[in-house]
């Protein structure tokens, strides 16, 4: 199919200094858990995204110095040279699609312990790191800006001898040196360096400007800055000092990365923002600066983009997490395939990989993270390797990726659905408070598989034993989820609670299919996710008196990784959740329930008419023993196998139907990056 011609604006060369970007679609940098312990991966990583169509394509935040690591978190290195060869890798993948490769350096000071190198942090002021460990910043003195500055410029040349076409001069997300000499609640310093809004941009001046010198000539320089901390007139903000700061500067750089500070709110969840909720905090920007401007919002929509490019709020169309979900947006839109793209859902569980020190993962896109070690394309897969058919009996996301990819090889499938509606639980988890995002995972899959004359789907479709094998497939996948345990067994219980059968007890699976509890409400979270905290905002909107207890320190203690513990708490307490963290669950009453401290073992009784154990899933395997014996090929995927995160049922489904016929491997099923072995 042709392009649509009202997104030929999106197709456009830009210019940037004396590079020249093909189109203005603009991979910004951000992290993957991959970097310099998984080079071969995120070099393919970056590679495959170049393919699809993403004409700027950039590293993660690129350590410059040994005096600013983060270890354990897993970023790019650049201390010396012989990093060079690391960083060369990805390049030559970028550029063998004809995009350019940019690099962020970053010196992270007070944003980093240094655990590795035990070199002492510094940064503007004599202050504790950033981070929860027992470890202080040193204040600069002159002799440590000039090495900083000569820091940058050594990175600036090898980030050219590795043939980078754009270099950052990175001051954003609250994190890293130039950044905190900016913020005036950080500077205190009473030198040329500090004080004055004028003194406080010093260093970033300085160091675009010896960026620029050392190689500006091949290379373009950008800045990427936080215009506003979200944080009002107590800090940088884009009516304030965020818009001074770029207009200072404003014809210095040859390209402007603008978004919000910190990194919870640049990569906001779909649960707390929408699409383009930066735009009003950066549109000021190429208002006062003639050189190209690119800015992030969590942009799927082409129309959003067009939008933003002809309304003059943008050049290039930043993004981190859409270019995960699909590396192929781009040639997408380009092919007039808009209805095939991957959207991401803004869950943020690619953002885990970072926080985990694991190569990245995306619940969209089953494919990130194996496109060197286990050599899966995000839009290409092997043909079928025989005849053979396929009864998929669920569709949740682990049974509709397995359609969908098994449809794509070839294969004739039938997908049967007990429900009237696919999806599974994303069907019904996106009609929590939030979630509805989420709901892309089935609607991208149910309408692949409608394109697929090979793949046949029923619903309202509860199949007995004699049923699925009147189909006389060749191959049955079991896909059929799990049930939420109303036992309390979780990860801090290992036996039934007691007085589990009582009345008061209701599952998640009733909640969300609507009934109605008593009050006042308990739920007890033992998972540490999300589900407890939508439940307790679902049912607080609707009225009840809700406690939230849980044997963490915090509610929906993983999310943390999602970056959005913060605002899912605050949001519990502003509705009037009341909260009891560091208790578990002991016994279970007609009317009440005891609690029991975490550390003291003291007992605490709470009123509670209903209550909801949210901490582990039950498999539900009931037809999978009923066919052992009888069916020649069963398998089970997804939740029904182990119960765990949407993305893992997704993977589950893709990685069923794209190991289908491939030879039984022994060992490790992937390739692995091996350090060399010294012994010096």
């Amino acid at each position: 199919m042709k392009r649509d011609p009202r997104f030929d604006v999106l197709f456009e060369p830009v210019k940037i200094g004396p590079v020249t970007a093909p189109n203005r679609f603009f991979q910004v940098p951000h992290c993957n858990g991959m970097g310099h312990q998984y080079p071969s991966s995120m070099a393919e990583m970056r590679g495959v995204k170049a393919e699809g169509g993403w004409g700027v394509v950039n590293t993660e935040e690129c350590e410059i110095s040994h005096t600013s690591e983060l270890s354990g978190a897993i970023e790019s290195r650049l201390w010396d040279d012989d990093d060079i060869p690391v960083l060369r890798k990805m390049v030559d993948k970028i550029h063998a699609h004809g995009g350019l490769a940019g690099i962020e350096p970053a010196h992270l000071g007070a944003g980093a312990a240094n655990n590795y190198s035990r070199e002492v942090p510094m940064g503007p002021a004599a202050r504790p790191i950033d981070l929860l460990e027992p470890v202080h910043a040193r204040r600069m003195d002159k002799s440590d800006i000039k090495a900083f500055r000569k820091m940058h410029v050594d990175a600036a040349v090898r980030s050219k001898k590795a043939g980078f076409d754009i270099v950052y001069v990175y001051a954003g997300h609250d994190m890293t040196t130039l950044m905190h000499f900016l913020q005036s609640d950080r500077n205190d310093r009473t030198d040329e360096y500090g004080g004055s809004l004028e003194n406080r941009v010093r260093l970033l001046r300085e160091v675009i400007e010896d960026t620029k010198e050392a190689i500006g000539d091949t290379c373009a320089v950008a800045v990427r800055l936080a215009v506003d901390e979200m944080r009002g007139k107590s800090g940088i903000s884009s009516d304030g000092e965020g818009r001074e700061i770029v207009e200072m500067l404003a014809e210095l750089p040859d390209l402007w990365d603008v978004n919000v500070s910190g990194w919870e709110n640049d990569s906001a969840t779909s649960r707390f923002s929408d699409e383009g909720f930066q735009t009003d905090y950066i549109r000021f920007v190429k208002q006062v600066t003639t050189k190209p401007v690119v800015g992030v919002g969590r942009f799927t929509s082409p129309d959003a983009m067009v939008s933003l490019i002809k309304n003059g709020v943008l050049d290039l169309i930043g993004a981190a997490r859409p270019s995960i979900a699909d590396p192929f947006l781009p040639k997408k839109i380009d092919e007039g395939r808009v209805e095939d793209i991957r959207e991401c859902i803004g869950c943020n569980i690619c953002v885990t990989g970072d926080f985990l020190s694991h190569p990245m993962r995306c619940t969209q896109n089953p494919t990130m993270g194996e496109e060197w070690r286990r050599g899966w394309h995000p839009e290409r897969i092997a043909p079928k390797s025989a005849d053979e058919s396929f009864l998929i009996v669920g569709g949740g996301p682990s049974g509709l990726e397995a359609a969908r990819a098994l449809g794509q090889r070839g294969y004739d499938v039938t997908l049967a659905e007990r429900s009237d509606t696919l999806g599974g639980r994303v069907q019904i988890e996106s009609q929590l408070p939030g979630l509805n995002q989420w709901r892309r995972v089935a609607d991208y899959r149910t309408y692949q598989i409608s394109q697929m004359a090979n793949v046949a789907t029923y619903l309202n479709s509860s199949l007995s034993v004699d049923q699925v094998l009147e189909f006389e497939a060749d191959h049955i996948v079991l896909a059929t989820g799990s049930d939420w345990d109303t036992t309390g067994i979780g990860r801090n219980n290992r036996r039934a609670i007691t007085g589990f059968n009582s009345d008061t007890v209701m599952s998640v699976d009733a909640i969300c299919a609507g009934a109605t509890p008593v009050g006042p409400v308990v739920i007890f979270d033992d998972d540490y996710y999300y589900m407890a905290g939508v439940l307790a905002e679902k049912l607080r909107n609707e009225g009840h008196e809700v406690t939230y207890v849980t044997p963490a320190a915090d509610v929906s203690h993983w999310t943390h990784n999602t970056m959005e513990q913060t605002r899912i708490q605050a949001r519990l307490m502003e509705i009037g959740v009341r909260i009891i963290p560091l208790h578990n669950l002991a016994t279970i009453h007609a009317d009440s329930v005891d609690l029991v401290c975490m550390y003291t073992d003291r007992i605490q009784r709470i009123q509670c008419g209903t209550l909801i154990p949210v901490a582990m899933r039950n498999p539900r395997q009931t037809l999978f023993a009923e066919l052992q014996g009888r069916a020649k090929s069963v398998t089970l995927i997804g939740d029904c196998n182990a119960p765990g995160t949407i993305a893992a049922a997704v993977y589950a489904g893709h990685r069923f139907a794209r190991e289908l016929g491939e030879e039984a491997v022994e060992g490790v099923p992937f390739r692995r990056e091996l350090p060399a072995l010294s012994l010096d």
